[in-house]
């Protein structure tokens, strides 16, 4: 008895957790271009704590990388393409990011407020 109670509590938790989890569709979402290593815009500001959308599009002539060590998230884009990376809540700061693709040119930053 005492064992199923433990699983049905246990079970509860989970699908409680899982449905506060918004779907990538449901997150306030930020726009970033990318074009040969020009990042537009160069600066994004989201609220902290809570999780956030960017996607990204490639407009330029080459082959972009979305990259973040601080936030341990990348992604590949070939000329024209588009995609999202969904970040975990961030505490306020500034967080870099760049083309690894393009590292001769300025990095951007996201800031947490």
């Amino acid at each position: 008895m005492i064992a199923r109670t433990v699983r049905l509590t246990l079970l509860a938790a989970a699908l409680l957790g899982a449905a506060a989890q918004a779907p990538a569709s449901e997150l306030p979402t930020f726009k970033l271009e990318m074009q040969d290593g020009k990042l537009i815009p160069p600066r994004i500001e989201v609220p902290a704590g809570q999780r956030i959308k960017i996607e990204v599009h490639n407009i330029g002539k080459s082959a972009a990388e979305f990259e973040s060590v601080e936030l341990r998230k990348e992604k590949v884009l070939a000329p024209g393409a588009q995609s999202f990376v969904v970040i975990a809540p961030l505490r306020p700061g500034e967080y870099k990011f760049f083309d690894d693709f393009h590292l001769n040119m300025p990095q951007g930053v996201i800031v947490a407020k």
